[in-house]
């Protein structure tokens, strides 16, 4: 499949200064996965510390997006800072539970329940 059968659309927004809300829509695997890793960079750059990634549009996810998820992770934990996964599609969740990455990364049922979480650290 092609990016342009799978295109992917990612939209950012910023609840805090310190907090990129991610939402994506699309299927996240091999051909988008540099688009969405590009979206995480940016954010990184601009000094987000915690990342909520919103799935619930996201029908599909291979490796290649469970690793950029994982990356990301490694690098904020430094910062100190955080990475939620929110409103996981089933196909995806079953993925983040297979793997264990929904061991390492804790999993929101919504926006709200993560901003909460944030809240807490």
């Amino acid at each position: 499949m092609t990016l342009a059968q799978n295109p992917l659309s990612v939209e950012v927004t910023l609840p805090r200064e310190d907090v990129a809300l991610i939402r994506v829509e699309g299927y996240l695997d091999v051909d988008t996965g540099t688009e969405f890793q590009h979206h995480l960079a940016n954010q990184l750059h601009h000094g987000r510390r915690h990342f909520l990634l919103d799935l619930s549009a996201v029908p599909f996810m291979d490796s290649s997006g469970m690793n950029i998820i994982l990356r990301v992770y490694q690098e904020v934990r430094g910062l100190p800072g955080s990475v939620q996964i929110i409103s996981p599609t089933s196909p995806v969740r079953r993925i983040l539970d297979l793997t264990g990455v929904s061991i390492t990364v804790p999993v929101s049922e919504g926006i709200d329940e993560a901003l909460a979480r944030l809240r807490d650290l």
